[in-house]
């Protein structure tokens, strides 16, 4: 398989946990977000929405869309489940994922971050309040549903990792890199502090990847 990713997007941190997980080998292709390689015509024809991740299976096929990826390594690939066994538990671990990755990090990704710069002349201030405003909201909202319902465990969802965990590792990981603490979020700091502890979280880690730039790489893997 190959990850077409960027070391930077939480997309593809999700992503490169779950291959991870499973235990499935990849090779990482690097398309620089910041230098406009996803725009080009080579991956645009790879994938037309020229988004982040795209993973290509060994037969040609390609897949895009963090969590729709997530869902066929659940059901194509052996190893650990990443969705709970019964009907009401994947549907909490799905709401979860969702509340991160549809409503959250849509406010936050490198393109609306150009759109409020470039377009509607926000200054770099405003664009951090923006930032961490969509951040802080919700950690708050999943950290309301931890705290509150007993499935929590170890885990966002019993004592073992799931879709929702993986969503919530780079949820947090993204709002520490914006300057805000977890220390209103016990749950949520706990149970990313329990994910991280894993190999297979920390060597996804946008610190640890081979396109990370030298200054801020760190072998983020126990």
């Amino acid at each position: 398989m190959k990850l077409y990713s960027f070391w930077r997007s939480l997309a593809s941190f999700r992503v490169r946990i779950a291959l991870n997980l499973k235990g499935i080998p990849y090779e990482q292709v690097a398309v620089d977000i910041d230098r406009q390689q996803h725009h080009g015509d080579a991956y645009a024809a790879l994938n037309p929405q020229m988004a982040l991740p795209s993973l290509v299976l060994d037969d040609g096929t390609v897949l895009t869309q963090s969590l729709a990826i997530l869902d066929y390594l659940d059901e194509a690939c052996p190893g650990p489940a990443l969705l709970p066994e019964d009907a009401k538990g994947r549907a909490r671990v799905r709401a979860l994922a969702a509340m991160i990755a549809c409503d959250a990090h849509p406010l936050t990704t490198p393109r609306v971050q150009r759109y409020l710069t470039e377009v509607l002349h926000v200054d770099d201030a405003a664009r951090a309040a923006w930032l961490r405003h969509w951040a802080a909201e919700m950690l708050a909202a999943v950290e309301a549903q931890l705290s509150s319902h007993p499935a929590t465990g170890r885990f966002a969802h019993g004592d073992a990792p799931t879709t929702a965990d993986i969503c919530l590792a780079g949820h947090v990981t993204f709002a520490l890199n914006q300057g805000l603490d977890l220390a209103s979020t016990p749950t949520v700091k706990r149970v990313v502090e329990a994910a991280m502890a894993l190999p297979a979280f920390a060597s996804a880690h946008p610190l640890a990847q081979p396109d990370t730039p030298e200054s801020l790489r760190r072998n983020r893997a126990p």
